[in-house]
Formats: structure tokens, C-alpha cells, sequence
């Protein structure tokens, strides 16, 4: 869905971002499935829809309310650095660049101002719906009291959250030094363009995956997954 939504102009990035928080959601109830010893099915992504129309609009408003915030973000960030990460990208991705274009991209004061830009306000963005979609499915929240029921839980676990995003920040720098690294010595700066894809899908889906456990730790979720039965021993 992501590939085919990036090839639709403007409209497919519109709605990417408005399925964002239901896509987060879903792993949050996949993750959840799979604690129950349940195995996870698609039909996660599109279970929020499925309890009711209050429910089902709350989660559209959310969609909206987060395409919208995040189109105010980027419009910022593209304004401060000229342009500078789309070059970079599309270097990346022509495969024809040599170690020194790639090396000398990052030194642009504009790409770094660019890049606080986007990582500072993205961040500030994330407190509100980190834990909303779930507590509008869950908790039978509206969409302002869910974000800010989230603002405050993050707040509240700030100590720990700055672990978390610290421990991912390592995880990411550490990824994209050894790919560098890789690149340089063989010569082939390509090879990170090849790599970024995957690696990206593959990081994604651990961090929304480990959505859930922040939430159900935040709102001392009473209603646990059930055990799976112990297994049958043959004499």
C-alpha cells in the first residue's frame, strides 16, 4: 500500500499520512494478537473501522488532523533547507554519485537546519497521537481528549520515553554508519540506496510493533492477553 500510495502525486502522500495513526493502530492490535496466541491477520489494519461509527469517525478525524499538522511541518522544513534533502535523496537514489558527492552533501548548513526542522517539530507532533489511536480504540476516547490523555501519559513517563527514543536514535545511526561504511569500502555508494528500502520497512515495523507494549505499560492496561494452554505431554 505504501508503494502504490507514493506513486500517486500529492494525493497518494495526502492520504499516506491520514492512514498513518490507523496504520499504527493496527499493528498495536496485531501485536496484541500475538501476545494472546492469536496469529495476527491483515484484518488488524481495518479492525479499528469495525466497532462502530463513532469509533470509525474518531479515527478518520485523527487521520485528518495528522495529515494536516504534518503538511504544516514539512512546508517549514523544505523552506529552511532549500531544497537540500530532495537533492541528497535523489543522489542517493541515481546510483551514478562518487563517495566524495555523497560525503559532502551532509556538510550544507541548510540540510542540517533542515533536518533539526523536521526531527524537532515531528517530535513535538508525536507526543499528542502516540498513544490517541489506541485510546480512541480502547478507551472509547473522542479525538481531543485522546490527544491529550497522550500528551499527558507521555509526559508523565518522560524519563522512559527519552530512553526509547534514545535507544532508537543508536539503533538508527548505528544501521546507517555501517551501511556507509560497507559502501565506502567496496566502492559502491550506491548500495545504501539499495539498502535504504528494506532496512527502512524492517526498522518500521519493529518500532510500530513496540507501540503497544508503551501503551499498555503507560495505561496499566488491566485486561492482559490470555495465556496459551500449557502443551500436551505424551507418556
Amino acid at each position: 500500500m505504501i508503494f502504490v500510495l507514493t506513486l500517486v502525486p500529492l494525493v497518494g502522500s495526502l492520504l499516506l499520512l491520514a492512514l498513518l495513526p490507523l496504520g499504527s493502530l493496527g499493528f498495536m492490535i496485531a501485536t496484541r494478537e500475538q501476545q494472546a496466541g492469536r496469529i495476527p491477520l491483515p484484518r488488524a489494519f481495518i479492525e479499528p473501522l469495525r466497532q462502530g461509527n463513532d469509533k470509525a469517525r474518531a479515527m478518520l478525524m485523527l487521520g485528518i488532523v495528522y495529515a494536516v499538522t504534518s503538511v504544516l511541518i514539512i512546508s517549514p522544513a523544505e523552506w529552511a533547507d532549500g531544497g537540500a534533502l530532495d537533492e541528497l535523496m535523489q543522489l542517493l537514489a541515481d546510483g551514478k554519485a562518487t563517495p566524495a558527492d555523497v560525503a559532502s552533501r551532509p556538510a550544507d548548513p541548510r540540510l542540517e537546519t533542515g533536518l533539526l526542522l523536521r526531527f524537532g517539530l515531528a517530535g513535538l507532533l508525536s507526543v499528542p497521537f502516540w498513544h490517541a489511536p489506541a485510546l480512541v480504540h480502547w478507551g472509547a476516547q473522542g479525538v481531543a481528549q485522546s490527544l491529550f490523555s497522550s500528551t499527558v501519559a507521555i509526559w508523565r513517563n518522560k524519563g522512559a520515553f527519552l530512553v526509547f527514543a534514545l535507544t532508537w536514535c543508536a539503533v538508527v545511526l548505528v544501521f546507517g554508519a555501517g551501511a556507509n561504511i560497507v559502501a565506502g569500502l567496496l566502492g559502491q555508494p550506491q548500495l545504501i540506496a539499495l539498502l535504504m528500502m528494506p532496512a527502512s520497512l524492517l526498522l518500521s515495523t519493529v518500532f510500530y510493533t513496540s507501540l503497544y507494549f508503551t501503551f499498555a505499560d503507560c495505561f496499566a492496561e488491566r485486561e492482559r492477553a490470555t495465556p496459551l494452554p500449557p502443551a500436551e505431554t505424551t507418556p
